[in-house]
């Protein structure tokens, strides 16, 4: 598999990681971002030797969108320090299939992972483990997907970097993400086949020069 690769510097690589793809995976055989990148990076190097690549944040495996990582130990140092710091810009757009409880807000809980289920949810702020999460969201507009129905289009933008975050969210607040077949409806039309969760902008200030970057897709 080609990577989509949106930049790449001596320091840096951002792609456009597919539905599907995993960020990283343990599963030998499974392909996964981190694999495909290495490979790449490892074709176009005259010299022959494994590349260095570290991962700096992730996406769920069925969601769509941008990805940085970091080609050398000083850019991954600096890129964590800005992802600790809420140096990162990350914005999504979702498709709903519910309304949201304002045309524009902040939605902020608690989260607990359970690494059993490979899953999170909603609970009290006294729980042991559990994670503040706030997210901003904001309705686009009214769309119609293939199994023409019409749902709702929002952009969101994290504060929090959760596991599963925007979709526990979505699903809390009574608006699950279309295709969502892990926090959303049991029954979900074969039209639909993917999540419908899609990171689309991704800003950061460069680890070695400190120069702001963003980069988008145009996608739903």
């Amino acid at each position: 598999m080609n990577p989509d690769i949106v930049y790449e510097d001596d320091f840096i690589l951002v792609c456009h990681k597919p539905s599907g793809i995993a960020t990283q995976s343990a599963k030998i055989g499974s392909p996964d971002m981190v694999s495909i990148l290495k490979n790449y990076l490892y074709r176009k190097n005259a010299i022959k030797k494994e590349p260095y690549l570290s991962v700096i944040h992730r996406l769920d495996q069925p969601v769509e969108g941008l990805l940085v990582f970091s080609k050398t130990p000083a850019a991954t140092k600096k890129l964590n320090q800005q992802l600790n710091q809420s140096g990162f810009h990350k914005v999504y757009h979702a498709i709903l299939t519910g309304s949201l409880p304002q045309k524009e807000g902040t939605l902020t809980d608690y989260l607990l992972k359970d690494g059993r289920t490979n899953t999170s949810k909603v609970c009290s702020p006294h729980t042991p483990g559990a994670k503040k999460s706030i997210l901003f969201y904001k309705e686009l507009g009214p769309v119609t997907m293939g199994d023409n129905t019409c749902y709702t289009l929002a952009e969101i933008t994290l504060e929090t970097g959760r596991h599963h975050q925007i979709r526990v969210q979505m699903s809390h607040a009574g608006c699950p993400i279309l295709g969502d077949r892990k926090y959303g409806p049991k029954q979900i039309h074969s039209s639909i086949p993917a999540l419908q969760l899609f990171a689309c902008n991704l800003a950061f200030h460069h680890p070695i020069s400190g120069n702001p970057l963003n980069f988008s897709l145009d996608l739903p």
